[in-house]
């Protein structure tokens, strides 16, 4: 099989390299996906700083967007030629920070028309950051009634909500799923200067996240006229924003955290912690992971879902490391950051 370009993080806390990497062949129910726009995000970065034990060397990179270049045996949902979003996973295969991917067709999800590769790149780990444990049941998740279910819409009307976060891009989707679940009023933490774009995505009110977090409670408790908050979404995840959010929360609710918890909790209160594991590769969450992305496309094609502001990083592959630095360094505000594997080659 030909090779293709791929960025390779060769060893714990190591430089991110280009170097070849072989084009795998679809397996049973995969597709080859030749990749045309990758999105990045904070774990690619932290993946690096903190050494994970991914299994070196790795291929990184958590979501793409391109064309099926392949069927494997048993795939006929999907086409060559298709365009096509999805998550990537870590890995020699899997992983999106190269040219051609292999993929479950069953965890891929076609791109309507008006979508455009750069903002489906957006879309696939953001949705399943969200969607995993507002609508899966315990243990992965809280078990709400999801939108797309008969009697999901509107459900929870009346049921205020908490979004810290709200203009990163898993907190635009969250705050997006939550208004179609009916949960309201939605507030969220977020710079003022993003408060029109949140609030065209459903959120009822924007609240300053530069305040304390005893003014933010403050905020809160007023704009929800005293009402109990059991549900927080943190989508930052910080020591500071975990603990402020569960210092917050109704007795007997859940905080969401996309990160490692780091909540101090007190016996007795009751209020639940939901750690995020967003893989839909992880075969506990394909099933789920499937039908998101059968639902997918109706709420991209009606407006319902709405994908995050892009900016294209230049340099192909290379631009990635860039990329990443400009997310650990948190200069990137309510837009992905998104690159062109072919940039610069014959695609």
């Amino acid at each position: 099989m030909s090779s293709q370009s791929a960025l390779w993080l060769n060893e714990k806390h190591g430089a991110f390299a280009i170097g070849p990497s072989v084009i795998p062949s679809p397996s049973h129910g995969e597709i080859l996906v030749k990749v045309h726009s990758i999105g990045l995000n904070p774990v690619d970065w932290k993946i690096q700083d903190l050494g994970l034990d991914v299994g070196y060397p790795a291929i990184l990179g958590h979501e793409a967007a391109g064309t099926v270049e392949a069927l494997g045996e048993g795939v006929s949902q999907f086409g060559v030629g298709d365009r096509v979003l999805h998550e990537g996973t870590v890995g020699v295969r899997t992983g999106a920070f190269q040219q051609y991917v292999a993929i479950p067709a069953a965890i891929a999800a076609k791109i309507p028309a008006k979508i455009s590769f750069d903002q489906a790149a957006t879309i696939p780990l953001g949705i399943a950051t969200a969607t995993v444990p507002l609508y899966t049941p315990a243990p992965l998740g809280i078990g709400y009634q999801a939108p797309w279910n008969n009697g999901g819409r509107e459900r929870y009307a009346g049921h205020p909500v908490l979004v810290l976060g709200g203009s990163s891009s898993v907190g635009q989707y969250a705050i997006q799923l939550l208004r179609l679940s009916g949960f309201s009023p939605i507030l969220t933490t977020a710079s003022p200067v993003n408060a029109p774009l949140l609030t065209s995505l459903g959120a009822t009110h924007v609240i300053d996240r530069h305040l304390p977090f005893s003014a933010i409670a403050n905020e809160v408790s007023a704009l929800t006229s005293g009402a109990p908050v059991k549900l927080v979404y943190d989508a930052v995840s910080l020591p500071d924003t975990q603990q402020g959010g569960y210092d917050i929360l109704a007795r007997g609710g859940y905080i969401i955290v996309t990160m490692r918890k780091s909540i101090k909790e007190r016996e007795g209160e009751g209020k639940h912690v939901v750690p995020v594991d967003s893989d839909f590769h992880v075969p506990a969450n394909m099933p789920f992971g499937a039908v998101v992305m059968r639902e997918l496309p109706a709420l991209l094609e009606g407006g319902d879902v709405v994908p995050t502001a892009v900016e294209v990083v230049p340099g192909g592959l290379g631009g990635i490391v860039s990329g990443l630095e400009r997310l650990r360094n948190y200069k990137v505000s309510a837009r992905k950051l998104v690159v062109h594997p072919w940039e610069g080659e014959s695609a």
